[in-house]
């Protein structure tokens, strides 16, 4: 198996796929197989043989280069995911409800569509569901996020100048705690141990499997 990394249009996530035995070249875009149908990715890094830690992860398969047709039709669906995503915060505002709108998404598979949300609390959006259902006229399936998911679903970049974990080489989210930290026995600032997500960030516990420098992420108190 070869892996190969592509940069999501829609998004701009990085993400590794199973090159399915197809030669990708980068620059070039590339459909690949995803939990919403069908995504499309620009090859940025040739194949190269896959390492040893990622024979345990999942990886979805590339499926075919993008034709002319492919290009038009994941443009278009881009548009109408922005379209979708300002009607729906319009909608939320008129009702004053108290959640924030994070991303929409498209299938490609069937007739339905995914509104990404997050709030504190429950939130009662039946009322919601029916404007979207009478304006899409789809299944509507609204979704609420954690603060750690919203991160990985907008992007970004670290402190430490890469896209972060979660975007591409972070399967799941694994639990970093204070134990974790007294238990590398060095002293650090907060400011610097957490994502943009405000939580510690998920590659403290890299440590804990293999010995890296943390001199960029850690300041000893004086």
């Amino acid at each position: 198996m070869k892996v190969v990394s592509l940069k999501l249009l829609d998004e701009g996530r990085i993400k590794r796929a199973d090159s399915n035995g197809i030669d990708c070249n980068p620059g070039n875009y590339y459909i690949i197989e995803s939990p919403f149908g069908e995504e499309i990715g620009m090859a940025i890094r040739e194949n190269e043989k896959v390492q040893e830690r990622w024979k345990k992860v999942p990886l979805e398969k590339i499926l075919r280069e993008a034709s002319e047709k492919d290009m038009k039709f994941f443009k278009d669906k881009i548009k109408r995911e922005e379209e979708a995503f300002k009607f729906c915060r319009e909608k939320i505002a008129d009702r004053g409800m108290p959640m924030k709108l994070i991303k929409v998404k498209f299938f490609t598979s069937e007739k339905k569509v995914m509104f990404f949300f997050s709030a504190e609390g429950r939130i009662d959006f039946r009322d919601l569901v029916k404007d979207l259902a009478k304006k899409y006229r789809m299944r509507i399936e609204m979704r609420q996020i954690g603060i750690r998911d919203e991160a990985k679903m907008m992007g970004g970049v670290g402190i430490c100048g890469r896209f972060l974990c979660c975007m591409g080489t972070l399967k799941e989210f694994k639990p970093v705690s204070s134990n974790l930290l007294r238990s590398l026995d060095i002293k650090v600032n907060p400011n610097k141990i957490s994502g943009l997500c405000g939580r510690l960030m998920c590659c403290l516990s890299y440590e804990m499997e293999v010995p890296i420098n943390l001199s960029d992420i850690v300041e000893e108190e004086e």
